[in-house]
């Protein structure tokens, strides 16, 4: 019985995914075929005491049998379908408008002035003296009026608390920021 409803079920899912597959129709009517005849021998209307001898072969070759179909059906390669008419072709795209938005212009926040870059002029020698060894020039990098305005509120509030103004090392440990960005604020803020 088990062979019997296996092989209808393989034979169904052949068919639903296969509808043009004539072994699946032979193959679910065979096993519709054998239900049914299974189920009339055992309702009393056949002697089972004289069975005869083409039903006991037919019945004992019966597993080869669903196995036979079982294994065609499972490893049927399913029909590819053949277009009726060639594809229609794809219309290209339609060009599609460029649009520019414009955004209203915000003004500008105010920032504070910076406070100019010290210049240091060193004095043209005369003719009777020695001329001078040039003294080291310090330079001072331009720093974001922004990075600028946070950097003296940390100066500000280290003043408050210690009473000395803040030194480069303190503000880069506070600031988070290079060496020599935290020398020339330390500079500026001096």
């Amino acid at each position: 019985p088990v062979s019997v409803d296996l092989l209808l079920v393989a034979a169904w899912r052949r068919m639903r995914t296969d509808s043009g597959n004539r072994d699946a129709w032979l193959w679910f009517a065979i096993a519709l075929i054998a239900s049914l005849g299974a189920n009339v021998a055992t309702a009393g209307l056949l002697d089972m005491t004289n069975v005869p001898a083409w039903l006991r072969i037919l019945v004992a070759g019966w597993p080869a049998i669903a196995f036979l179909g079982g294994t065609l059906l499972a490893h049927a390669r399913p029909a590819t379908p053949q277009p009726d008419h060639a594809p229609e072709p794809v219309p290209p795209p339609e060009p599609v408008a460029e649009v520019t938005v414009e955004r209203a212009s915000e003004p500008a926040p105010e920032l504070p002035p910076a406070e100019p870059t010290p210049v240091v002029v060193q004095p043209e020698p005369t003719p009777q003296e020695k001329p001078l060894e040039p003294a080291p020039v310090v330079s001072v990098a331009s720093v974001p009026p922004a990075l600028m305005a946070h950097a003296q509120k940390i100066a500000d509030v280290h003043r408050a608390r210690t009473g000395e103004p803040i030194d480069a090392e303190t503000l880069r440990t506070r600031h988070g920021i290079p060496p020599a960005l935290a020398d020339s604020i330390a500079l500026q803020l001096a």
